[in-house]
């Protein structure tokens, strides 16, 4: 578990890494043609910037309410990785939002409608943004009221996160924050796909592999409690 553990964090930081320096350098004019191709509001860079970061916000909310649900060490140190992790990287999303002088919230661009288009990546036209898309292949997680995104928890399952303590808090962390990784590596991967910026495109390849790490993980540390996965 140790090294898999430290194979997830080793890919987190790299990432972190390569991006802060990416966006440093791009700040500063010596992003070479980054910066001669600032992506359109409807490109999947920004699609992805934006989603993202409401995605980590809740896996970052959900972190902090199972750190004061239960004592074991092994679940808030994982919570607070996350946290920490997630909380930092939501950061240069928005900061590259800024960077491109793009808006946060785009009032008329369903969550999750990026992983349709293709050749959006300079200009302000919508391309090929088609509206709401098809969730991403492979993803789980929760549909039902408040989950907007594939694999984010519903209003509901974050009402019984917080009443819960002990191992009940525990196992239920684990199982939701499975579904969330789940998600994260779909949209992730969709943007290592799509995403015409390098450093964007290197983190969110950084956050397929920590997550898968952590996914491994977790489903041990559900197994330790006589628990698996949802799904």
């Amino acid at each position: 578990m140790s090294r898999t553990y430290w194979a997830a964090g080793a890919a987190v930081v790299l990432a972190v890494l390569f991006a802060v320096g990416a966006t440093v350098a791009t700040a500063s004019g010596s992003g070479g043609g980054d910066a001669a191709r600032t992506p359109g509001p409807h490109s999947p860079d920004a699609g992805f910037a934006r989603d993202m970061a409401v995605h980590h916000q809740q896996a970052v909310e959900m972190s902090f309410i199972v750190r004061d649900r239960t004592q074991d060490e092994a679940v808030r140190t994982l919570a607070y990785d996350i946290a920490n992790t997630q909380a930092n990287q939501r950061g240069m999303l928005l900061g590259w939002l800024d960077l491109w002088e793009l808006p946060k919230v785009m009032a008329d661009e369903p969550p999750m409608s990026w992983m349709g288009t293709t050749g959006t990546s300079g200009g302000a036209g919508h391309g090929a943004h088609s509206g709401h898309a098809a969730p991403p292949t492979g993803s789980t997680g929760s549909t039902g009221s408040g989950a907007i995104m594939p694999g984010m928890a519903t209003k509901e399952e974050l009402t019984r996160l917080g009443a819960a303590g002990g191992r009940d808090a525990e196992v239920l962390y684990l199982q939701l924050m499975t579904d969330h990784h789940k998600g994260g590596v779909a949209m992730a991967e969709g943007c290592a796909r799509q995403c015409q910026t390098p450093a964007e495109r290197t983190l969110a390849q950084g956050m397929v592999e920590a997550q898968q790490s952590e996914l491994t993980l977790m489903a041990d540390m559900l197994k330790q409690r006589g628990a698996a996965p949802r799904g």
